[in-house]
This record gives C-alpha cells, structure tokens and sequence, in this order.
C-alpha cells in the first residue's frame, strides 16, 4: 500500500458543536457515560449515585449475573428490520426498556426528573418518578405532557395518609402505572453516603466540601437551578441523621399484604410491585389482583448479599404464567443485557443508573443518548441472534441461552407454570 493510499484511509475526526456535545459523543458505551459523570460530579454525589449498601456484594454481583449468560445463536435468518416493540402492561414501547424510579435525581443535573421524562417520552419508553424524586407529581406531569407513558413509584409511609394522598395525586396527575416498592422495611446501610457525610441533616466533611469547591461548574449550575429538596414529601416529614438515600423515618417495618391490598382497591390502573420478589411472593400478588413485578434489588442498595434480580426471572415466570407482567432492573449496562432478560421471560428491563449517569454527563440529551445506544445496541444483538422480534426473542429464549460454566445444563430452561 502506497502512503498516499494509506493516507487516504485517514478520516479525522474533529469536535463540534457544544462542550456537553461534543463529550457525549466520546461516550460509545455505559462505561464511558459513567466516566464521563465521574469527571463532572463532585465525589460525594458520584459516591451517591455509584454506591451500594453494606459490603456492595450485590452491587458487585448484579452485572456480573447478566454476564454469565452465553448465546447461541439461530443464523440464516433474514433480520433486516426486526421489531423491536416492547410492551408493558398493554401499552406498546419503542424497546422493552423503561427508566426506573431514582430518588433526588435534579442532584445529578439541574434538569433533573423533567429532562429524564421528556427524553422517555422522545424516546417512546415509560418513565417511572420516585416518592422521593427531586420533582413533584404534578410538576413533572406538566413537563412532560401528553404521549408521556408516565409511573409513580411508592414508598408505604407509617404516615398512611400521607401515603394514600399520593396515591390520590399521581391518579389525578394522569399517570397510568402505580409501582409500589416492598423492599425499604428499613434505609439500606449505605457505607458511602455515611463517610461522605451526605446524611439529612448533611454532615459533609471537610474532604467533600473541598471536593464540591473543586467542581466549579457542578455547584454553579446546583445554585442556579430550583431548590433541591424532595418534593413530594412535606416539610418535616423526613428524620434526621439517615442516609440521604434512604432519608426517612416514615419507612415502615409493618407494611403487609393487607395494606398492598388497600392500595389495589384504592389505585384504579395497572399496579406492579418492586423488589426481590421470589416466586411465592409473585404469586400471592397475582392472587390480590396486583397486575405484574418488577424483580429488584434498589441496584444492590437495600439488602446485601441478595440475589440478582436476573435469576430470578425464569422462575417467577415459570410461576406465574406467561400473561402477568414482569420487569427486571440491577445490573443492565448493554442492550444484550436487554436481549438476556427477555429471553429469560421478562416483558421489560429497566435501567437507573446508566440514566444517572448520562443525565450528569449532558443532561437531558445525555439522557437521549443513553436510550439511542442501548436501543442500537439491542437492535444489532437481535439481529445477530438470528431474532426478527421482541415476541420471538421471549419464545426462543431457551434455545439461545446458556450459562457459562454450566454447559452440562444444557440450554436454560424455562416453563409455563399451570397456575
């Protein structure tokens, strides 16, 4: 090859547009999203954002489940436009994809829940606001406006009222799914945020304050944005001295199935339960009429040592029949993620930090951008499975599945339950 030639293969590639434009488009994957974030946040809200509880065993171990899966894949197959249409509890999406609850979000970026709801609905996926959201019900109904497939996460406050109240709002807010989250008994024992001193009241040591003072950028646009506080809960409904991720006092160690049941007859659309639901569990919220769950363990922030959410996947479906909506988040960085949870018979996946991140990167168009990646790279997986469709992908599931280290096994087996 001659140097003219050679040189001819050369394309440089220069930056334009915006400082926030052009670093999302240095960010090719999760990982570079992350850094991206890490580079702009100030180390106690990175911490805050990246943490787990306790020894951050689940933390460590979520990814590393969804990475234990191989496929085999079914070639020959004409994928020139496979369909990537998801569902969730009725209502088509562009993917099988949504962006879960995540508590004090506008931390993050200014723009906060609005910029994440707004890039959802451009995006034609559901969005789900957190009790504990930076924003109110109403005031992210207002941004996000019609077309917008909206959900409300609720915490069961001892304050029942309270908790009822919201529910109240969010129904007539027009937000169509209530998810109830039965995994916060207690504030998780978030080992970062206490060191950090990003408790209620802060308690900030003088490592993180210098640390804030270093990021220039991040407190100004902190100071020129809303006040941040947790919108939904009233003045003096939280305690003091909790983890800021964790904040309140009103968590409640009695919650039940009969107040579960309450909230089903009071709540008059779809309602999903969240947490580490195991199959007894699954099934007895099917019994109360409760309409699908959402396999989670808060990303490894409540409970250590718990299961990943993705192993449970083929046996709650196997429990529960092939209609009763299920939902997986905690550990999917990759639209093969995506792929794996579906073909273990999940409807759906959701994704909470990767949105974290990429709202603290480039705000609402970093939260675009993470949806464009994952969706792109969902869309080649399936077509290098050999996959036309969402449908298909759930029924061939066990045909394209293995477990590393578990070749004996054979394929991964999923059936339906006569339930």
């Amino acid at each position: 090859m001659k140097l003219t030639d050679a040189l001819g293969l050369v394309a440089p590639r220069l930056p334009h547009g915006t400082r926030s434009q052009r670093r999302l488009q240095s960010c090719y994957t999760v990982a570079d999203l992350r850094g991206a974030a890490r580079r702009r946040l100030p180390r106690s809200v990175f911490d805050y954002v990246d943490g787990g509880a306790d020894q951050e065993l689940s933390l460590a171990a979520n990814p590393s489940a969804f990475s234990a899966y191989r496929y085999s894949p079914r070639l020959m197959r004409d994928v020139s436009n496979p369909d990537t249409t998801g569902t969730f509890l009725g209502r088509p999406a562009a993917l099988p994809l949504g962006l879960a609850p995540t508590g004090y979000t506008r931390m993050m970026h200014p723009a906060g829940e609005p910029a994440v709801g707004r890039a959802a609905r451009a995006g034609q996926i559901p969005y789900v606001l957190s009790t504990m959201a930076s924003t109110s019900i109403e005031d992210l109904a207002r941004a996000t406006g019609d077309g917008a497939d909206s959900w409300f996460q609720l915490y069961v406050w001892k304050d029942r009222e309270l908790t009822h109240s919201m529910i109240r709002r969010a129904q007539n807010s027009g937000y169509r799914v209530l998810e109830v989250a039965v995994d916060t008994a207690v504030s998780g024992n978030r080992i970062r945020d206490r060191r950090n001193g990003l408790t209620i009241p802060p308690a900030l040591s003088l490592g993180s304050l210098l640390d804030i003072a270093s990021k220039p950028n991040y407190w100004m646009g902190m100071l020129r944005g809303e006040k941040l506080e947790f919108a939904n809960v009233p003045s003096g409904g939280s305690g003091s001295g909790s983890t800021i991720a964790g904040i309140s006092e009103q968590f409640d160690p009695s919650v039940d199935w009969d107040d579960l049941a309450r909230i089903r007859e009071i709540w008059e659309g779809p309602m999903v339960l969240k947490g580490p639901l195991g199959p007894q569990d699954a099934l007895h919220a099917r019994g109360l009429g409760i309409d699908g769950v959402h396999l989670s363990n808060h990303g490894g922030r409540q409970l250590d040592r718990t299961l990943a959410p993705v192993e449970l996947i083929a046996p709650v479906r196997a429990a529960v029949g092939e209609e009763f909506g299920l939902f997986v988040d905690s550990g999917i960085r990759h639209g093969s993620d995506i792929a794996t949870a579906i073909a273990l018979g999940a409807d759906a996946a959701f994704v909470g930090r990767p949105y974290l991140w990429a709202l603290a990167a480039g705000g609402e168009a970093g939260v675009g951008h993470l949806i464009g990646m994952l969706s792109a790279e969902f869309t080649r997986t399936l077509q290098l499975l050999g996959v036309r469709s969402v449908h298909e992908l759930r029924a061939l599931g066990p045909e394209l599945l293995n477990r590393q280290n578990t070749a004996a096994t054979g394929p991964v087996r999923r059936t339906a339950s006569n339930t």
